[in-house]
């Protein structure tokens, strides 16, 4: 497989002031943009939109993908749109999640209350997990683990919630979706668990697939990357066609570059600038960097319930570049942002 990529770049806020093909729309949303940086290996170059068919077969196929509106899902009586940014409230039931460990911890009740609070602040879904995945945590056996999330995903689903089940384990993807879970969210890819691509095929349901440089033994391997944008996207695109093979819908695929996992700082910013280069896979993108280690290391090393200003500036960043999920812990206050990030964007609202 060729290891080149595109990365939109040369953003315009007035597409009507170009003249036809000058310029694409990124994913079927928000932004459009005049020109790609072809990167193939260690070469980099400026191709404008209208040039593109011209670099070759992989590209004109990345530029059909990056192009390409991102269907909708529709997941019983609810609909995910993917034409703005939606967000997916984090719900853990663990107690030791390195931001809100123990919050919700043996209450079933409490969580739920917690994830519908979620609802009602603006998120589209509630991403519930009961095993923390940060670095050191320990195992939890599938029992203990379908023991926690279970209660609190019947109880969501009776309020009426779209809930994803944040799980490696096959056995605890099977009783959430059994429950009445809509999507599995698997920071392994479908790679710790044999089982769990079956699974999630035989369910039909819609899958969120993380790059982890080692999913095996968590995800927190520490990897040296000449080029992480170029290494994330290979990985997942990889993974992708190892899904489809699976017999799993390549339209009900979400991909997450796994900000924090096995990542320097370097890494990670390059990734956070970098993300219009995801579009190339075809699917949505889910970011997962509220509250992360990398906003303190940017912030006199601020814990972790003191990061909400840096979890938004990422979040609306990711809007930016067209990042069609954001799974965050500050629901409200990223619902905002982003509210008002569509309204600077509304050609309606600002007359012009």
């Amino acid at each position: 497989m060729s290891n080149l990529y595109l990365h939109p770049v040369q953003f315009v806020d007035a597409p009507m002031a170009y003249p036809d093909g000058a310029v694409a729309r990124l994913a079927g949303g928000l932004q459009w943009f005049a020109a790609y940086e072809v990167v193939d290996g260690t070469s980099r170059r400026i191709v404008p939109v209208a040039e593109i068919d011209m670099a070759g077969e992989r590209a004109a196929l990345l530029h059909a993908r990056i192009t390409a509106p991102r269907p909708a899902l529709v997941l019983g009586e609810r609909t995910l749109r993917f034409d703005q940014p939606l967000v997916a409230g984090i719900l853990n039931v663990t107690p030791d999640s390195f931001s809100d460990g123990g919050a919700h911890a043996d209450d079933p009740a409490g969580a739920a209350a917690a994830g519908i609070d979620m609802l009602a602040a603006g998120a589209a879904l509630v991403d519930l997990g009961a095993e923390s995945t940060r670095p050191g945590a320990a195992l939890v056996w599938e029992g203990d683990e379908i023991a926690r999330a279970l209660p609190v995903v019947e109880r969501l689903v009776a309020a009426g919630a779209l809930v994803s089940i944040d799980t490696r384990k096959g056995a605890v993807m099977e009783a959430a979706l059994g429950a009445g879970a809509a999507i599995v969210n698997d920071v392994s890819a479908l790679l710790w668990d044999d089982r769990a691509a079956g699974i999630v095929a035989q369910a039909g349901c819609p899958v969120i697939l993380m790059h982890s440089p080692d999913p095996e033994r968590g995800g927190h391997g520490c990897v040296a990357y000449p080029d992480v944008v170029g290494a994330v996207f290979a990985w997942l695109e990889g993974r992708i066609e190892a899904a489809v093979a699976a017999g799993i819908d390549r339209a009900r695929i979400i991909v997450d570059p796994g900000i924090g996992f096995g990542k320097s700082l370097a890494d990670n910013l390059a990734l956070l600038n970098g993300l219009t280069a995801l579009h190339g896979l075809g699917c949505p993108i889910m970011l997962g960097a509220s509250r992360k280690r990398l906003i303190g290391a940017l912030s006199n090393e601020a814990p972790a319930t003191a990061r909400l200003g840096g979890s938004v500036a990422l979040a609306v960043r990711a809007a930016e570049q067209g990042v069609q999920m954001l799974r965050v812990h500050d629901v409200a206050e990223t619902v905002q942002a982003l509210r008002v990030w569509r309204g600077l964007r509304d050609r309606a609202l600002v007359g012009h």
